[in-house]
């Protein structure tokens, strides 16, 4: 098993307790059963997990937390279809993943927006390409750029827009598309402090409403804690799930919640942990 419920020695804090690998009560959405991924470049291997094994139930947010190169965005790209595991399988509400799907919808550390393109029309992209061009996805277009905030700023370019912005028409992109599990890999991770922590509580705003399934990748402990409902902590490379971590805090979770004594107690002991893992 890639999961030890005891590996990191630490005992659960406050806001947290140890979980088990499989998913919370519910629909699972997500299955990771035995996975290992092995890349050779120059008749040389290198390993990049080993043995993972997780469950993702249905409306649940989970953080995937580890060290540069530990694997976590490879694991990801798997769940995503992009790239195929060397040993295991991976599955998505029952059906077993074989390459990407419209179910499954990632964003990327910079959003992939065409520069050609209004806002609104980016949004339009995927459903345009499948042909479903008319007034019912126009509307519900418009509906998601208001719901991110972008409602005055449909008709502007990439360029034109704050890397906020950006980000935010980004995930409106993403919505339109009504995937089941949005795979977010460290989005946010390139934006400025202020930024960052905008677009992190603008998102525990959205998953509060939508209630759609996440997996996220961070190496940042303070977002990890923030937004989940599990925590997964992973070793260094190869990437194992060595400890996870059930986050209590209550929901609906905002900006004060960082300074309570309950959240930095909580940001403590998951420090500790990766670092022990």
């Amino acid at each position: 098993m890639g999961v030890s419920q005891h590996e990191s020695g630490l005992q659960p804090g406050p806001g947290a307790k140890r979980a088990a690998s499989g998913a919370r009560p519910g629909s699972t959405a997500v299955s990771v059963s035995g996975v290992s991924k092995t890349f050779w470049r120059d008749g040389r291997p290198t390993q990049a997990l080993h043995d993972i094994e997780l469950g993702i139930a249905s409306g649940e947010f989970v953080c995937l937390l580890g060290p540069s190169g530990c694997g976590k965005s490879t694991l990801l790209h798997i769940v995503a279809g992009f790239i195929a595991a060397d040993e295991g399988q991976i599955s998505a509400h029952g059906e077993r993943v074989t390459g990407p799907g419209v179910d499954r919808c990632v964003l990327f550390q910079s959003p992939t927006l065409f520069p050609w393109l209004t806002s609104r029309d980016n949004v339009l992209f995927g459903p345009r390409s499948r042909g479903l061009d008319n007034e019912e996805t126009r509307g519900r277009a418009d509906a998601l750029l208001a719901t991110v905030g972008l409602g005055d700023f449909k008709d502007h370019y990439p360029h034109q827009l704050s890397g906020g912005m950006r980000h935010r028409a980004a995930l409106a992109r993403a919505l339109i598309n009504r995937p089941r599990i949005l795979l977010m890999d460290e989005p946010f991770a390139a934006l400025d402090a202020i930024t960052r922590e905008q677009m992190q509580n603008f998102l525990l705003d959205l998953w509060q409403r939508e209630r759609m399934t996440v997996l996220f990748v961070t190496h940042d402990v303070e977002e990890a804690a923030l937004l989940s409902d599990r925590v997964c902590i992973m070793s260094p490379r190869p990437g194992r799930i060595v400890d996870i971590v059930d986050i209590e805090l209550a929901r609906p979770r905002d900006e004060a919640l960082r300074d309570t004594a309950e959240f930095v107690a909580l940001r403590h002991e998951l420090r500790k942990r990766l670092a022990s893992a």
